[in-house]
Formats: C-alpha cells, structure tokens, sequence
C-alpha cells in the first residue's frame, strides 16, 4: 500500500484521468540503478482536453517547441506519426525523482490491448505493472491480451520447457523487431524483468494456463521441478493460432486467394505444421514491433525536443552499453 501511494503521487498534480499504470525496470527489486525514471501509462478519454488542462497545470513538463505548437499539435503528432502516445520525460516530482509519463486515448489502448493493431501498449500490459487507477474494461480486454500472450509464447516454445522460459518468452514477444533492442536497451533486460518479478508472472498467467491444461494442451510435469510438456500436433496448433488477435490471422495470411480456401479461413490455410505457424507468429510481431517501435522513436524525439531526446537516448545507450561488458 505504502508503494502504491508513493507512485500514485505524480497524479496529484495531473488532470484526472481514466486509468493509470506505472512500469518500468526501477520498480524491480533487482534494480540497482536508483537514477532510473519511472514510467507510467494514462488512459484519458479526450488526450487534447486533458493536454490542455496540464499545460495549465504544469506547462514545464512539455518541451518548449511542444509547448508552443498547443495541445492539437500534440495528439496530431501522437497519432498521426507516433502509435497514439505523447510521453512527456525528466519530469520532476517533488522528491526530486524522475518520472516519464505516456497520455493515450482509451479507446486506442483498449483497441491495442484488445486487436494488437500495434501491439505497443499490448505487450507492455503483459507484463506486471503497478495499477494506479483501474478501469473495468481495461481489465476485462487485457485478459483476452494475457491469454493472446500464451497462445503466442506456446507456438515459439518446445515441446518441453520451464515456466520461467514461458515468462520470459511471453515478455520477449513486444521485443520481437524492436528497434531500440539494435542499440540502446540493456540486452540482459527481458531476463532481468522475469527474474524480478516471478511471482508477479505467475499471479497473472497461471491461472490462465489452467485452461490449456483442461483442454489437454498442456501438461505439467510436476517430477521435472516445473516443466511443461506441450501437444505440438497441428489439430493441437491450430487451436492455439485460433486464439490469437485477428491482426496476426491477417498478417499471416496476406496473399493467399480466398477462392482456393474450400471454405477454411485464410489463416489455416497458411498453417500447415508447428514450424509454419512459429514463423508466421514470429514475422507477424517483428512486422508490428518494428513499424510500432520505428513510429514512436520518431514522434517522441518531437515530442521531447533536441535536449531532451539526447539525454534520453544517451541512458538507453549507456544502459546498453555497460550491458555487454
């Protein structure tokens, strides 16, 4: 409670919003760098309102080129270059630690949670984040999102694996084609995240796994200390691909003439073994990743105006680069 009430101070000085998480490597209990920001994600119902409620509340926490261009320009930027989020970072709080704070319009999150149309904010809400403001529907479409995350981590898995490898390849899947994983993300980051929040992980997936183990999907070996054992058939596999976001089936089956379907959906078409759909899986969200990803460098080097972007990618470098030695 008492951590909770301490993220949930920056809200104080911000306009209301409709949800509210915080995330972020310096919320781990591994992490040893105590300069690291935090960083949260706000749902509002009208990001130009609420941007122009907080330039009257805190003006300095946007770039002065953003402050000059107004509140349209902020949210015309955030979703016409970007993937819907204007990140505002290095703000201050009064402890003088430093927050980075992302505003996305709710019905774009619950879209992206929902269809990963740009599985950005999707597959940050697979992992354990520190709600601060809850919303219903945001809870109920992010189970769907959990339970996409499983479909898609068990197609890329073995047929034998632990359940820290599942966790660790269901955090991965955001990471797929990310373009800051080339040069400024701590290659040891995805490992250090499931590491550090094990238990958190398995408060979220397992009791969704007990569906793949009811269905004969999955198996848990209980004399290998935590092993699963999985049915990698292509009955067995195309029940998995069924389940995952309808963007994947598009991707997946882009090109084929649906005439020659003989009535199957265009997707199974295109799985004809377990390797086949691994692939298709993995092209898919390195395709979203990397336009996501690539999207939203651009628009928050806008956002954050030259000094502030350089000093942003400068600690993602050097994080990445005291990773590899």
């Amino acid at each position: 409670m008492a951590k909770t009430a301490e993220l949930a101070e920056p809200l104080m000085v911000l306009p209301p919003v409709d949800f509210c998480c915080a995330y972020g490597s310096s919320l781990l209990p591994n992490n040893k760098d105590e300069t690291s920001m935090v960083d949260y994600i706000i749902g509002v119902a009208d990001p130009e309102d609420w941007h122009s409620q907080n330039f009257e509340r805190n003006g300095n926490h946007y770039s002065r080129w953003m402050a000059a261009l107004g509140p349209k320009a902020i949210t015309c930027i955030a979703e016409g270059v970007g993937v819907g989020v204007h990140f505002n970072p290095f703000v201050e709080c009064r402890d003088k630690k430093m927050i980075k704070y992302g505003v996305v319009r709710m019905h774009d999150l619950a879209r992206d949670i929902l269809t990963w149309d740009r599985f950005y904010l999707s597959g940050r809400l697979q992992k354990p984040v520190h709600i601060l403001v809850d919303n219903w529907e945001i809870r109920k479409v992010n189970i769907v999102n959990l339970k996409a995350a499983i479909c898609a981590a068990l197609l890329l898995l073995p047929p034998g694996f632990t359940e820290e490898d599942l966790y660790v390849k269901i955090c991965s899947l955001s990471y797929l084609g990310d373009v800051r994983m080339l040069f400024a993300e701590d290659k040891f980051k995805i490992k250090k995240l499931v590491q550090g929040s094990f238990e958190k992980f398995q408060a979220m997936y397992k009791p969704l796994l007990k569906e793949h183990v009811d269905e004969g999907l999955l198996e848990f070996r209980h004399h290998t200390h935590g092993a699963f054992e999985q049915d990698c058939g292509l009955q067995a596999t195309k029940s998995i691909f069924s389940c995952l976001p309808s963007t994947l089936h598009g991707i997946s089956s882009k090109g084929m003439h649906r005439e020659a379907m003989m009535g199957e959906a265009p997707w199974q078409m295109a799985i004809s073994s377990r390797d086949q759909a691994a692939s298709c899986v993995r092209k898919a969200l390195r395709r979203l990743v990397f336009s996501s990803s690539a999207r939203q460098a651009v628009s928050g080097l806008l956002a954050a105006g030259g000094v502030n972007a350089a000093r942003y990618l400068m600690r993602k470098m050097s994080k990445a680069w005291n990773s590899r030695f």
